[in-house]
């Protein structure tokens, strides 16, 4: 009686364990190219909590999966509509109908200044077919999923560039909600995070759309010009504490959580062998979950230490993880690398 007793409580703190969320960034991009039905696939094989999809708008206002609102560094359309361009030089999601974007084949995402893949490990260029997908179909393929193998992997979308889809007279927001209403998602017990880097795009989904599903505020560098918004502001316990009154969790940069203590950091380079750097975690984490949000940071990669601070100084995933989740307290990770991720969030 006393080793089933054992066995049980095993059980359960095995189950309970399990308590880091691990979201797809962009389907399976470590192993094929990013926002792709396949790679949305191969990451619902895998058994992680969440998929993201990046949603734009075209012309013929439908929903896409896209992460970028230009479509020349993940698609051919310089080759299929070289004369589409705007004066920027840029092709823009929003200047082609759905057809058109149907058209187009999915790349692995490359350097629009060299034509070179930006991970060069990655899915090879110009090998095998895909499309870009629309909203919906990529819904239909993880509830599909979700019903045939009985799993229930959530949807994390991204309500892309709002600022800029305005300017366009395109209103995503309503746009993406309706959508997911239609598919169930507008309840408070939802699998599913909608984000967005406008926070006044949240508090519109709250107030005007009545919206019940979990809300993530993603936080920025100020320099990337992601919105209008003041990032460091709002990264305050101040900033914290209003995002709170109608989001439930943020989604900061890695190098937003961390910072190097005193005279401790030093530079490294390819021929020196990696050096121990003490570092101290930010307030951030702590003002989240003092006001009752979740944190889940952006991006883990093993193929690119050009994502902050952390993965430039810690060149093995395990203590990547041990310091993220141990030391941080982070409640979970945005990953390329959705398999790996999953063996470190147990």
């Amino acid at each position: 009686m006393k080793l089933i007793l054992l066995l049980i409580v095993a059980i359960i703190t095995s189950c309970a364990s399990r308590n880091k969320t691990v979201i797809a960034h962009r389907g399976a991009p470590g192993y094929l190219p990013e926002h792709t039905l396949e790679g949305v696939a191969m990451a619902h094989a895998w058994g992680v909590d969440f998929i993201e999809p990046d949603v734009v708008i075209t012309k013929d206002n439908k929903a896409v999966v896209l992460h970028d609102i230009h479509i020349d560094t993940t698609t051919n359309v310089v080759k299929l509509f070289p004369n589409r361009k705007r004066k920027d030089g840029r092709y823009y999601a929003v200047d082609f109908t759905l057809k058109e974007i149907k058209k187009l084949s999915v790349n692995e995402r490359i350097d629009l200044k060299t034509g070179k893949q930006i991970f060069e490990k990655r899915f090879a260029l110009g090998k095998s077919k895909f499309e870009v997908p629309t909203f919906i179909e990529f819904i239909e393929l993880v509830q599909g999923l979700n019903k045939s193998t009985g799993r229930e992997i959530g949807i994390y979308p991204e309500i892309k560039s709002p600022e800029f889809h305005q300017k366009e007279k395109k209103d995503i927001t309503k746009i993406v909600f309706k959508i997911l209403d239609k598919y169930g998602y507008n309840q408070k017990n939802a699998n599913i995070f909608v984000q967005c880097f406008y926070p006044p795009t949240l508090k519109r989904l709250r107030t005007e759309f009545n919206a019940k599903m979990p809300l993530i505020a993603l936080i920025a560098d100020n320099e990337w010009k992601e919105s209008s918004i003041n990032y460091e502001e709002l990264s305050t316990e101040k900033g914290i504490k209003e995002l709170s009154s109608y989001v439930d969790g943020i989604g900061p940069y890695l190098k937003h959580l961390v910072r190097p203590l005193p005279n401790s950091a030093k530079k490294i380079n390819a021929t020196e062998e990696p050096i121990e750097i003490n570092f101290e975690k930010t307030e951030l984490v702590d003002y989240a979950h003092k006001y009752g949000l979740k944190v889940h940071p952006y991006t883990h990669r093993i193929d690119s230490q050009d994502v902050g601070v952390l993965p430039k100084y810690f060149f093995v995933n395990e203590d990547f993880f041990d310091f993220l989740y141990n030391k941080v307290g982070v409640d979970g990770i945005f990953s390329d690398f959705g398999d790996i991720a999953l063996e470190y969030s147990k």
